[in-house]
């Protein structure tokens, strides 16, 4: 870390000197000017151009969302988060820098990366310090099933394995669109409403959600999909149950973060406490369905296909 501190304070005494004898104005150059001998030039979803020079030998990913779709394309990491859930065999050895919420700076610059990858959303202020210090930085998002597939497609281009990138994302299209062709044929797409429950209360989640995302793709008519996002969470909206009750969904879906067992209970005292609910088809034909924790509250990454095969079972019969 004061070996980066020292190279940079010299490096801005010289940008110093050299225009105090350049007697004239010059026009900045472009901080990710591609030269021929690039590695790759990569626009991530902060919208930036990211030129790497080489390819990266040291990587560090914040998220562990990121781990398995970069080693399916031929990376390794030197650094990741902690994860309870997320964790490949792979991966179970590498140095930790922190939990996801709360990456640990210093931990990052010890693995002495040559690139961070950074999830969108969460962990965008490490950006700033970590080039300051000369590490390339990638900012992505994995949550919806577009988001993945183009982040494979980064990843190929940070290991050059445009091939193993392209064949990852047409296995994930062809499994999903296998699904999708066993559907039946109705004459109206089903109306779900997806609900996420937490100590907090109630929310409906709208289509850039996770299983927003997956009902879309299965052809699910989620009646929220228009209503107002939170201000601190564009993926939901507000839950009421008379708006509920106006909407008269025939499929509930239930995500929450916890054991199984304790979300039905809470589920069912909620139901229980309000006769508005009765009034619900969903409710009176017992059609609620409750989200796996590994598929639908955390992004599935190039497991997608396993969350759209999952939400798909739990409504028909599929062989």
């Amino acid at each position: 870390m004061k070996k980066n501190l020292i190279a940079l304070f010299v490096v801005a005494i010289s940008v110093l000197a050299l225009a105090g004898c350049g007697g004239g104005e010059k026009k900045p150059e472009p901080k990710e000017a591609a030269s021929p001998s690039s590695f790759a030039v990569i626009k991530d979803d902060l919208g930036r151009t990211v030129t790497l020079d080489k390819k990266p030998e040291r990587i560090v990913v914040t998220s562990a969302s990121f781990l398995e779709p970069l080693h399916e394309v031929g990376g390794d990491v030197v650094g990741r988060p902690d994860s309870r859930t997320l964790m490949p065999d792979y991966a179970k050895d590498k140095e930790s820098v922190g939990k996801v919420y709360n990456i640990d700076m210093e931990k990052v610059i010890a693995c002495a990366p040559d690139l961070v990858i950074i999830n969108k959303g969460m962990n965008e202020k490490l950006v700033q310090p970590l080039e300051a210090t000369g590490i390339k930085t990638l900012v992505v998002d994995m949550k919806n099933y577009e988001n993945v597939k183009n982040e494979v497609k980064i990843f190929a281009q940070v290991t050059g394995e445009k091939e193993k990138g392209d064949a990852l994302v047409k296995a994930m299209d062809d499994k999903i669109a296998s699904i999708v062709s066993k559907l039946p044929k109705e004459p109206q797409p089903r109306r779900v409403v997806i609900l996420h429950s937490t100590a907090q209360g109630l929310s409906v989640q709208l289509e850039t959600s996770i299983a927003g995302s997956v009902a879309k793709m299965l052809g699910f008519d989620n009646v929220a999909a228009s209503m107002k996002a939170m201000e601190d969470n564009p993926d939901a909206a507000p839950y009421s149950i008379e708006t509920l009750v106006e909407q008269n969904p025939e499929i509930l879906f239930i995500t929450s973060m916890g054991k199984i067992e304790d979300i039905k209970r809470g589920m069912e005292e909620t139901i229980a406490s309000n006769p508005a609910w009765q009034t619900i088809p969903a409710v009176k034909n017992k059609k609620l369905f409750y989200l796996s924790q590994e598929h639908f509250l955390l992004s599935p990454g190039i497991h997608y296909p396993d969350a759209v095969e999952e939400m798909a079972r739990l409504i028909y019969n599929l062989e």
